[in-house]
C-alpha cells in the first residue's frame, strides 16, 4: 500500500482494534470443539474458504501455536487491497504472518515469497476463493504451490450453531455469542500429478467435505 493520510491511518487502526476485541469477545463466550487431527512436522498447504476468515485466528492458536508451542509457523497469503491490510494487522496480534499478494494483484510476488517461506519450514495458508471470489471457487495458487513444492494439503473449516451471515460476496459467517463453534482440520490429501482443473476440483470437494462431515449441527 502507498503512503496513507493521517485520517486513513487512524481509521485502519480503529478497525484493527475493534475487530480484534470483537472476535475475542465472541470466542470467549462460545463453546469450542476441535477435531482430533494434527498438522505434520514438515511444511504443508492449508486451505479454507474466505467466508470463514472471521474466526480462523483461533484455529491457528490451536493447531500451530499451542500444538507446537510456537515452533511451527504458518503464513497467510493476503491481498494488497485495503481489506487485506486490516486482516494483516488483526492476525498479527495472534502471531500470524502474512504473504502479501493474490491471484489478481501481486500474484507472482506472492508465489515467490510462498516458496521462500516453505523452504524455511513455514506452512502456507490460503483462501482459494479470495480475495474477490467467486464464492467457493478455487484459484490456481494453492495447486501451483502444492505441486511445485510437493506438499500435502489440509482443509480447514469452522461452523457455528448460531451465526450472522454477511451479505458479502463470500457469505462471511460470524458466530453469535454463546453459540458452539466446531473447528475441523482434514486429513492430508495430495494433488500431485493431477491436471490443474482436476486438482482444483479436489481441493473444492475436500473443503465441502470438511464443512459437512466434521461440522454438522
Amino acid at each position: 500500500m502507498g503512503k496513507l493520510s493521517l485520517k486513513k491511518r487512524v481509521l485502519l487502526s480503529l478497525a484493527e482494534w475493534v475487530i480484534f476485541f470483537l472476535i475475542w469477545l465472541i470466542f470467549l463466550t462460545c463453546k469450542k470443539r476441535f477435531t482430533d487431527t494434527n498438522l505434520p512436522n514438515k511444511p504443508c498447504v492449508v486451505v479454507f474458504w474466505h467466508g470463514r476468515l472471521a474466526m480462523m485466528s483461533f484455529a491457528y492458536r490451536h493447531w500451530w501455536s499451542k500444538a507446537y508451542n510456537g515452533e511451527k509457523q504458518g503464513k497467510v497469503i493476503i491481498s494488497d487491497h485495503k481489506d487485506g491490510e486490516i486482516i494483516t494487522r488483526v492476525i498479527s496480534h495472534f502471531g500470524i504472518g502474512a504473504i502479501r499478494g493474490s491471484s489478481s494483484k501481486g500474484g507472482a510476488r506472492a508465489l515467490i515469497n510462498a516458496f521462500k517461506e516453505i523452504r524455511n519450514g513455514v506452512d502456507v495458508i490460503i483462501t482459494p476463493d479470495g480475495p474477490r471470489g467467486p464464492k467457493h471457487s478455487v484459484a490456481d495458487g494453492a495447486v501451483i504451490i502444492a505441486q511445485k513444492q510437493n506438499l500435502d494439503i489440509y482443509a480447514l473449516n469452522y461452523e457455528a450453531s448460531k451465526f450472522w451471515q454477511f451479505k458479502s460476496w463470500d457469505g462471511m459467517i460470524l458466530p453469535k455469542p454463546f453459540s458452539t463453534i466446531n473447528y475441523s482440520l482434514s486429513l492430508p490429501f495430495s494433488v500431485e500429478n493431477l491436471e490443474i482443473a482436476k486438482a482444483k476440483d479436489k481441493i473444492q470437494n475436500e473443503l465441502f467435505l470438511a464443512s459437512k462431515k466434521y461440522n454438522s449441527f
